[in-house]
């Protein structure tokens, strides 16, 4: 595939950004692939994706900013610069439910996720067999209630060592610290077996089969010190009838689930997601 650069920005909302942007990559000898924008008029906003190919570009990427700076201070945009070719590390937690682990393994292996995995963790054995097959090295780190902290510290000292541009919750039980959270702003992606802001916490299917819900749903979001509150990546649903059990609402969850949060992981990998509040735009 074409090795392409994606620019990311939002800005407060005003006449000409897109003009300046657009000449910006001409003027540079660049050609623009894709470009993507959204106006949000409540908090006055302007939110742009542009891909371009930078293989004419008059300067060396890693100049960007420099070069770029004038049109960023004249439109007070916040912005970054990201490559296609630079695939994101990803380490990928996961307790004794295994089937989001599974279907993430399978979508990098086949190279429709576009990440590295350099490590699982886990607080149980019981999906060691699944990271063996797949050639990736598997900690189980313990977690009980008298041992949270020494828990926490042992899987910082991992994400230490492997540096990851991305951490993924694949129904991983374990609440981590708000510390531990904030150390990592929209790099922590966890997939809630409800479709949020209803059943939030846990036994979420439990919830809605006694509410009589006609729809249950998954939703990917990114984590906040706030619990299953943070922006919304992915969401999808399923309906549901008055003969579903709550197991029978388990098993379509457990689909919905994996498929979600490989959308997320997806979006979030191809650098196609931008948080604004607690909101996202993915384009």
């Amino acid at each position: 595939m074409k090795s392409s650069a994606i620019l990311l920005i939002s800005c407060p909302d005003q006449k000409g950004e897109v003009a300046a942007i657009s000449d910006f990559v001409f003027r540079h000898g660049g050609n623009i692939l894709h470009a993507d924008e959204h106006a949000d008029e409540e908090s006055g906003l302007f939110l742009m994706r542009v891909e371009f190919d930078p293989k004419d570009f008059g300067f060396d990427l890693n100049d960007f900013g420099r070069h770029f700076s004038p049109v960023a201070q004249k439109f007070q945009m916040k912005w970054r610069l990201a490559q296609s070719s630079q695939r994101a590390r990803t380490v990928i937690f996961v307790s004794k439910y295994d089937h989001c682990l599974v279907d993430l393994l399978y979508r990098q292996q086949s190279g429709e996720l576009a990440c590295d995995i350099p490590l699982i963790i886990s607080n149980h054995a019981d999906a060691q067999p699944i990271a063996e097959f797949y050639k990736i090295p598997y900690a189980i780190v313990d977690v009980r209630k008298d041992n949270k902290l020494e828990a926490e510290a042992t899987i910082q000292a991992l994400i230490d060592q492997h540096r990851p541009d991305l951490m993924v919750l694949a129904r991983y039980m374990q609440i981590l610290s708000n510390e531990f959270v904030n150390r990592y702003p929209q790099r922590i992606i966890n997939i809630h077996h409800s479709f949020l802001p209803a059943f939030v916490g846990a036994r979420p299917y439990h919830q809605a089969f006694q509410r009589g819900v006609k729809l249950i749903g998954a939703t990917s979001h990114y984590v906040t010190e706030v619990l299953d509150d943070g922006p919304i990546i992915e969401q999808d649903v399923v309906r549901v009838s008055h003969r579903d059990t709550v197991d029978d609402l388990i098993r379509k969850g457990r689909d919905l689930e994996k498929v979600v949060l490989s959308r997320a992981v997806r979006a979030h990998v191809e650098n196609r997601v931008l948080v604004y509040g607690n909101k996202t735009v993915v384009f």
